[in-house]
Order: C-alpha cells, then sequence, then structure tokens
C-alpha cells in the first residue's frame, strides 16, 4: 500500500510539475542547483528510503587562490619569430574550455605547508622525504649562490617567492595531496563525513571541489595571453598578443612606472635587473609572486619569474596530433617512443619528457612569450621551474553563467 501511494503521489506531483512549467512559458527548467523534488523522466521521487540520492548542490565551491578563466576559441602557437628553428608550436585554432587557474605559482610557503601536513600525517618516510625540494639547484662551481641554497625555501623573507627545485612529479604529487587537504576541510565545514582510510570525499556530496592538478600546455598558453582583454562586442579581437599584455615590448609605456619592466627576466648577458638606483626589474634572482602587474585575467608572472610546469608530455609535432577541442598530449598515441632513439643517446625525448613554458629570471625575453615551449625530465628540476595549479569548471561556460 506505502509504495502503491508513493507511485500515485509521484504521478500527481509529476503532473503539478507539467502544469507549473506550462503556466511559466517554460521558464522553471531543472537545472544543477535546483534539480526538483522528482526525476523529470521517471517521475520517481528523491532522496526517499529505497530512491535514489540527490544531494544539495550550490554550485562548485570557490577554490583558494584561483580565478575563473573563461574559455572560448583562439589561436594557439608562437606569434614570435622562430630564432630556435623548433618549428614545435605552429599556430593552429583552437577551443579550450573554462577552468580555474592559480593567480600565482605555488610559493615557499604554500610549500612548506605542505611539507608540514604530510609530515603531521601517516604518510611513509619515503613519501615525507620525496616532499623536499632540491636546493642545490642554486649551487654553481662558479657562483657564490650558498646563500640561496641553504635560506631560499625555509628563511622567512622569501615566504612569497615562488618555489623551485620541485619536480614534475612533485608538483602532481602536491596536487593530489591539495584535492584532498582542501575537500576534507570543506567536507567537514558542511556536516559531511571524511573517510577515515584516507579515501577521497565522494564527488555527489556536492559540497567539494573537482581535482586540482597542472594546467595542460593549451590551457597555460590561453590563459597566458588573456585575449579577453582585446575583445569587445560581437567576437571581434582588436589584435594577437605577443606577450601577455598589449604591445611588442617589455616595458611600461604608463604613469610612474614608465620604463620599468613589466616582467622578471634576463635583459640581456650578465644583466640581471640593471643599474642600482634605476633597476630595470627589481630582481636579481626571483621575484615575490604579486612584484608584477596581473594580466587580463587576473594572473601574475606569466611572463617571466619561473617557468611553470604543465601536464604535457612533450613532443614536436603536438601542435598537428591533437584535437582541436582541449588539446592535451598525455601518451605518445601516434608519435611513439621509439621514433626518438633515446636509449642511444640520440634524442631527449621520451615519454617522461615534460613541457614548462613562460620563460624565468634567467631568461631572456625571447622565452617570455606564451608560445614558446621548452621540456625537460619529469624527474629533474632546476631554479627556473616552479608551477601553479589548475581545475576544471564544472557547469560554467562564461561569465554570466548561474553558480
Amino acid at each position: 500500500m506505502r509504495n502503491s501511494w508513493r507511485r500515485i503521489r509521484s504521478g500527481l506531483m509529476a503532473a503539478l510539475g507539467v502544469a507549473v512549467l506550462a503556466s511559466c512559458g517554460g521558464s522553471g527548467h531543472r537545472t544543477a542547483q535546483h534539480p526538483g523534488p522528482m526525476s523529470t523522466v521517471t517521475g520517481m521521487e528523491y532522496n526517499e528510503d529505497d530512491g535514489f540520492q540527490v544531494q544539495d548542490f550550490r554550485g562548485q565551491p570557490h577554490a583558494p587562490n584561483m580565478v575563473f578563466i573563461e574559455g572560448g576559441r583562439t589561436t594557439l602557437g608562437s606569434y614570435e619569430e622562430d630564432v630556435m628553428h623548433l618549428r614545435d608550436n605552429r599556430e593552429r585554432t583552437v577551443s579550450v574550455a573554462s577552468f580555474y587557474m592559480d593567480m600565482t605559482e605555488i610559493t615557499n610557503l604554500h610549500w612548506l605547508e605542505y611539507m608540514h601536513y604530510v609530515e603531521q600525517s601517516d604518510s611513509s618516510r619515503a613519501f615525507i622525504n620525496s616532499t623536499l625540494p632540491d636546493t642545490t639547484v642554486w649551487a654553481s662551481d662558479l657562483a657564490f649562490n650558498d646563500q640561496y641554497v641553504d635560506h631560499y625555501l625555509r628563511y622567512p623573507g622569501f615566504r612569497y617567492y615562488p618555489v623551485v627545485g620541485v619536480t614534475w612529479e612533485q608538483a602532481s604529487d602536491y596536487c593530489t595531496w591539495r584535492t584532498n587537504f582542501v575537500n576534507y576541510r570543506l567536507a567537514e565545514d558542511e556536516g559531511v563525513e571524511v573517510p577515515t582510510d584516507g579515501g577521497r570525499v565522494p564527488l555527489e556530496s556536492g559540497v567539494v571541489l573537482p581535482a586540482f592538478r597542472l594546467p595542460t600546455e593549451a590551457e597555460w598558453e590561453y590563459a597566458a595571453y588573456a585575449q579577453i582583454g582585446t575583445t569587445y562586442e560581437d567576437e571581434n579581437q582588436t589584435h594577437r598578443r605577443q606577450y601577455p599584455w598589449d604591445g611588442h615590448a617589455v616595458r611600461n609605456p604608463y604613469g610612474k612606472e614608465q620604463g620599468q619592466m613589466l616582467a622578471n627576466f634576463r635583459r640581456g648577458k650578465g644583466d640581471y635587473a640593471g643599474i642600482a638606483g634605476k633597476l630595470n626589474d627589481r630582481a636579481m634572482i626571483t621575484a615575490q609572486v604579486y612584484a608584477y602587474l596581473p594580466n587580463d585575467f587576473g594572473l601574475y608572472n606569466m611572463a617571466g619569474n619561473v617557468n611553470e610546469w604543465c601536464l604535457d608530455m612533450y613532443r614536436p609535432l603536438s601542435f598537428q596530433d591533437m584535437d582541436d577541442l582541449n588539446p592535451y598530449r598525455g601518451s605518445d598515441v601516434r608519435d611513439e617512443e621509439t621514433r626518438y632513439d633515446y636509449k642511444s643517446h640520440n634524442s631527449m625525448i621520451n615519454n617522461k619528457s615534460r613541457v614548462y613554458k613562460g620563460g624565468s629570471w634567467k631568461d631572456v625575453a625571447y622565452w617570455l612569450s606564451p608560445g614558446t615551449r621548452r621540456f625537460m625530465a619529469q624527474d629533474s628540476s632546476t631554479s627556473t621551474i616552479g608551477f601553479r595549479c589548475a581545475m576544471i569548471s564544472a557547469g560554467r561556460i562564461g561569465t554570466s553563467d548561474e553558480r
């Protein structure tokens, strides 16, 4: 009798729902945030004792330090003259879905926080040790950089400088830890039970975030160019950019900062910051992550300071092999490792080669152009490479969509 009444009630409510929609002229369509009390295709009620459970969802929670990157059609590829003759990033039209990205590079303070919580967890000693950056990346036989070896990571004055000496593998581990740590906190705040075995909080709970991860090369390049700042009215763009800012120069043409460099890079051989009293970029090595103006997406240091790891495996012909929607190379499909003769030392390319982009404090201006690309082994690190995290945008397309 109870089940019969439930079916009758469900049918009546479904009919009522149709009537309401008709009276509203179709304005009451269901959404992720407002799925209604029952299924629109079966008429069965949600959240009954033996029914399908649909949790409350108020939209994708705010991810700390992240900004929304509205996706769209773009032209990826190097807008700079190919002076290296690499021919590995030719121009092509693609579409990139909306996503989120850290507004700054991950800093020394962020990494020390990570090391602290891993140390407090039940992680193995091997994994705890694996979180240590390689501070010896600063060492040089012919330079006195020992102070950075000893101080750069831990001295409070360097807290908001980008962490370096971190491999692609370590950066990926950080993303996994950050996902679990942030989602545990969000779940606890909402009263959702947190797994005691270290497992993930169910995505179906509706209170957690999608996974943090490294940005794909296409996402990184799209976000760096920030062509949203050149768009007006009906999909019109006034120009393409060579750097994350307008113009073909690397100096600020406006206001009190006129003449100052717009990024932290090496101007020429032996010139890392200019002359005392009027330093051209105010940083001999790295700079604080907020030291320069953000681009039109609100992202800091998408050119210079440190290069940044991308998710992609490196291949010279990635520009022609990948899809034109959310392009990404995650394997050697259609461009196998055996083509490169890595084992015989005739190539530096293998399946552990990962892309990095952006230019650094030690690079010349050529590498500041987002279209340029380089690669390094995923288990290697330097004093010139850091990273930032990205995340998918679930159910949000543009700036005006309901969150």
